[in-house]
Order: C-alpha cells, then structure tokens, then sequence
C-alpha cells in the first residue's frame, strides 16, 4: 500500500512528507485513460496534493488548480490529511505532434496561474491563495506558492515514471519545508545536497528505493526523525447522484428544457471517477422547475 511518511529534523525547524503513489496515480490513469502528458501532469498534482495535505490536521482538505493558455488547460487535485486523493485534466487525451521536448508538462499547459484552496471542517470559507505559474512544472510551481503564500522555503521533488506504452510504473515525491527560525546551516546543506546529489524520485522508485530513500539524500548530515501518521494514499471520489445534478444545473434553462422536450434520460459520468449516473426526465423537470423558482427570489 501507499503510505505517507512524514519526518521531521530533530530541532523540529525542517519538517518533511514521502509517498510512494504509485497505486493512486495507477488507478487514475485507468479511470481516465490518461495519455502520457496528462498522466505526468495530474500524476504529479496528486502527488503534491497528498504530500501537502499531509501536513495540515485531522480532516482539512487542500486543493490545487493550475490554469494555463496551452492545450491541456488546466489540471485540479485535491487531497485531504487522512490519504484521500482524486484529480483530472479536462483534457486527458491530449498528444503533442511529437514528443521532441519529451513529456513536458510546462508546454501543454502555458503561462497562467496555480490556485491553492485550504479548507477547514469549522471554516465556511476556504483559504486562497493565487500565484503565477512559474515554470509550468509542477513541483517548482508548488515550491513558488508555498514561498509567495506561505513564506515557507522548500524542496519540491516529484516524479512519474512511464514504460514504453505510456502506462505509469512508478510515481511519487518528497516535499522538504523549513521553518521559520531554522539555522542557515541547515538550509544551505540541503541546497548543497539537493544540487550535488539531484536526486531522481522516478529513478529512486524504480530502483525499488522506498520512500525514506526519497528523503535520505536531501537530508545528509542534518539528523531527522520518523513521525507517526498511519494514513495511506487512496484514491477517492465524494460524488454521488444529488452532486452530479447540481452539476447539470449550469446548463440553464433553455437547455434543460431541450432535454425534456427530446424526452431522453441523460447518462452524466463524474469526471473524476468515471462512474456513470442515469438521471430520468422528471429528475430534470424537477431541476428546471427548481431553478425557475430559485430564479425567481
């Protein structure tokens, strides 16, 4: 299974989560018959979804949305402290016209922004935060918003590893965060580690390294400590019927009329998950007549 570890440097001033998500980012590709990019792009956001989560508390939630001018759009992840992951792209089948500069994410997705969306089970507004995407690679964006947002100096490392169909074999990072307060010395040698050594996530993994061996080499010469925390990564999708109509709201009148007056029962399938909902025609006359009244207050 894909446990999330988190350790943390004995002076409590670095702090640090690993996940192999493999499985997760797996079970995503086959639900949404991902191409390579995307399955590189959403792969990742997952991955630094599951990481950053890992460090909020019991029940809190974080969502990341990158937003580009390029082909594939945008890519949304979201997962929550207990391991529970999704994700997609609205473009899942997206193919460049060759893969001269190789599976490259920045390129499909262009200049545009990451929004990060924090909630809080108490909280009735989210946090937000909005940056400008850096470089359209994932882990250096995220690395860009926790400093903009955050003040939070980190190392971000993620990878995904693909055979020769495309399918993944491999997927997982290391987030390194310190914290205010650390000693200098400390930052540079993980600065030093991280250039000396560049460590290869994908490699590490395929080389059935776990995810300790993903951190060890950031971390040389500062000592660090295992924490507790007993979630895995699952991949997991909230939706049910009464969300998937809400969600056919945003036809709009005359459109929900159309599909009444061609008296055919629409089979709507979450995006996420891919599992098809079959909604009847007095299901979508009561939502037209539901969004008339709303209308109309």
């Amino acid at each position: 299974m894909s446990k999330i570890h988190r350790y943390c440097s004995n002076d409590f001033t670095v702090r640090i989560a690993a996940v192999d998500a493999t499985q997760v980012v797996q079970e995503m590709q086959m639900l949404q018959n991902t191409l390579p990019i995307a399955t590189v792009g959403v792969g990742k956001a997952m991955t630094g979804a599951l990481l950053m989560a890992a460090q909020l508390k019991e029940k809190q939630q974080v969502g990341l949305l990158f937003r580009g001018n390029g082909s594939i759009k945008s890519i949304y992840a979201e997962a929550d402290f207990e391991g529970n992951v999704r994700a997609f792209t609205p473009h899942p089948q997206y193919e460049p016209q060759n893969y001269d500069k190789g599976l490259s994410v920045a390129e499909a997705l262009g200049t545009g922004t990451l929004s990060v969306a924090r909630h809080q089970p108490f909280q009735k507004q989210p946090f937000h935060g909005t940056v400008s995407l850096v470089t359209g690679e994932i882990a250096e964006d995220l690395a860009h918003y926790l400093h903009q947002s955050h003040q939070i100096r980190s190392v971000v490392a993620l990878g995904i590893y693909l055979d020769e169909y495309g399918k993944c074999k491999k997927a997982g990072g290391v987030i390194i965060e310190v914290m205010p307060g650390v000693d200098e010395k400390i930052v540079s040698a993980i600065e030093a580690n991280a250039q000396i050594m560049q460590p290869s996530v994908s490699k590490i993994l395929m080389e059935g390294g776990k995810p300790f061996d993903l951190v060890e080499p950031f971390m040389l010469g500062v000592p660090f400590t295992e924490l507790d925390h007993p979630h895995e990564a699952k991949y997991f999708c909230p939706c049910n019927k009464d969300r998937v109509k809400g969600a056919l709201e945003i036809l709009g009148m005359a459109e929900l009329q159309d599909i009444i007056d061609k008296n055919e029962e629409q089979e709507v399938v979450c995006q996420m998950c891919g599992k098809p909902y079959l909604i009847t025609v007095e299901e979508v006359v009561e939502l037209k007549e539901l969004l008339y009244k709303n209308s109309m207050h």
